[in-house]
């Protein structure tokens, strides 16, 4: 049941101008969610009876990606006049007028906060009886950030932006991370009354801080155990810092689940990928989207699966892989390029240098090298010989290759869809197959081999070629002509 007196308002208006993109701030992806996915999941642990979020720059993108991710989310445009303070004033007026509990403030680029903290934040507002708490973080360099100045008791007195700091607010390592909840009460009584007259000419939440303490009203601080918890991303640097740290507690986790990861550093995971028991994954390895991998599979090194499904046993080395499915034991790779739309049978194999696309590769049927097989469907054990390539397209329409069970395809066959393979045929080397092959029989196409004698003698004299040939012949060579 959700906490009827709680509301969490999201800020994602902002530009962002930083990260010097074209996409937004909160649309960056970490471990394959946008950063504001993050912090709307978060959010959303906590229960509250609204989630808000605010808006403004490249509002469609952001709304189309809030909706998606957190479709109960109530989208809030924010108008003309800047900062954070009026942000927040227009999620507190959407809020329904008889809401009287607790609003929860994020920032939707901060997107290793968890729920867990947020909780304790709420606790310790309400245990404290306060109008306002902040969530603080003592740093070793604190440049760039809001500072809480306490008074002599030790309680917050106010918060002062870096860039209206004096000398001796700059020296304090304590700082606002930008997290806060607040009474809606106080809220409501203390926005109207912001303006812009600072540095920035913007509306500071944080001198909500202030007038509470004009007004006799008591102001907490929490400070986080972990600093990273609270680190914002403002630039290209932060995102990797963030995205670095994240990995690491995916990857951990992996490994506490019974995953043998031997190189965490090298391995990246994103957060929606599941793996099974006893899988080992090797060093260069980036299992991304919705991978899932069954128990025991051993996948890299130097390998890329992009919302593949691997099965049971299955082994994929120094491939990339996207939309795929490699059933229980499996393999692929060396060097393999597995596009979309390709189903690897169980205990099938695609080998090295083999490219594929929208193919269905049948239980037990070997694709074992130097091949490309597109928009085809192969039976259950049958063999494409080295340089075997399926023609699919024919400038205009792409075609389909069907290939029989227990069917044997010879080196450097070239099959020229629309054909098909009947089950048990075979190829002949170097065919190329431009009508179907009936059951059980062999196409050939190749034509009788001629051999010119003395070629080159006559076509290359002088050359090492004719010395060879004369050498095995016990004859001297004709001296090259003018």
């Amino acid at each position: 049941m959700s906490d009827p007196r709680l509301a969490v308002v999201v800020l994602a208006a902002g530009a962002g101008t930083r990260m010097r993109s074209k996409k937004a701030k909160v649309l960056h992806p970490i471990a394959g969610v946008p950063m504001i996915g993050h912090v709307l999941a978060t959010a959303r642990e906590l229960d509250p009876a609204h989630v808000l979020t605010v808006v403004r720059h490249q509002r469609d993108e952001v709304s189309a990606a809030i909706a998606e991710l957190s479709p109960e989310a109530i989208v809030v445009d924010q108008d003309d006049v800047p900062g954070t303070g009026r942000a927040v004033e227009q999620a507190v007026s959407a809020l329904p007028a008889d809401f009287d509990g607790e609003v929860v403030v994020v920032s939707g680029d901060v997107p290793l906060l968890d729920a867990a903290t947020l909780a304790g934040l709420v606790a310790a507002h309400r245990g404290a009886g306060a109008e306002a708490t902040l969530l603080s973080a003592v740093l070793d360099d604190a440049t760039g950030y809001g500072r809480i100045v306490r008074d002599a008791d030790g309680g917050v007195d106010r918060i002062v932006e870096h860039k209206d700091a004096s000398d001796a607010e700059l020296a304090i390592a304590e700082i606002n991370s930008g997290s806060y909840v607040f009474s809606v009460a106080a809220l409501r009584t203390h926005l109207p009354s912001l303006t812009t007259e600072n540095a920035a000419g913007e509306k500071y939440l944080t001198e909500v801080v202030g007038l509470l303490r004009a007004a006799g009203q008591p102001v907490a601080a929490v400070p986080v155990a972990e600093p990273w918890i609270v680190g914002g991303v403002n630039d290209r640097a932060q995102l990797s810092e963030q995205a670095r740290r994240l990995n690491a507690i995916i990857v951990r986790g992996w490994q506490l689940a019974g995953v043998t990861i031997t190189d965490p550093a090298t391995t990246w995971i994103d957060l929606a990928v599941t793996i099974g028991e006893d899988t080992e994954i090797l060093p260069g390895s980036r299992l991304l989207g919705a991978t899932t991998i069954d128990r025991d599979a051993v996948i890299g090194p130097d390998t890329t699966l992009v919302d593949c499904e691997v099965g049971e046993g299955a082994s994929i080395s120094r491939s990339e892989a996207t939309l795929a499915v490699f059933k229980a034991f499996a393999t692929v790779g060396p060097f393999s390029f597995i596009r979309p739309g390709t189903e690897l049978g169980g205990g099938g194999k695609i080998g090295a240098f083999v490219e594929t696309k929208n193919a269905k590769i049948g239980r037990g049927t070997k694709v074992p090298h130097l091949s490309y097989v597109g928009d085809t469907e192969v039976g259950e054990e049958s063999n494409l010989g080295a340089g075997t390539i399926t023609s699919n397209y024919d400038g205009v329409n792409k075609h389909r290759t069907t290939i029989g069970r227990n069917v044997r395809i010879a080196s450097h066959t070239v099959l020229v869809a629309p054909v098909r393979i009947g089950d048990g045929a075979y190829t002949g080397a170097g065919a190329v197959v431009r009508k179907d092959v009936p059951a059980g029989s062999l196409a050939l196409t190749v034509a009788p081999q001629r051999n010119i004698e003395g070629w080159v003698e006559q076509k290359r004299p002088g050359s090492a070629s004719a010395q060879a040939a004369a050498d095995a012949d016990g004859q001297t060579p004709a001296e090259p002509t003018a």
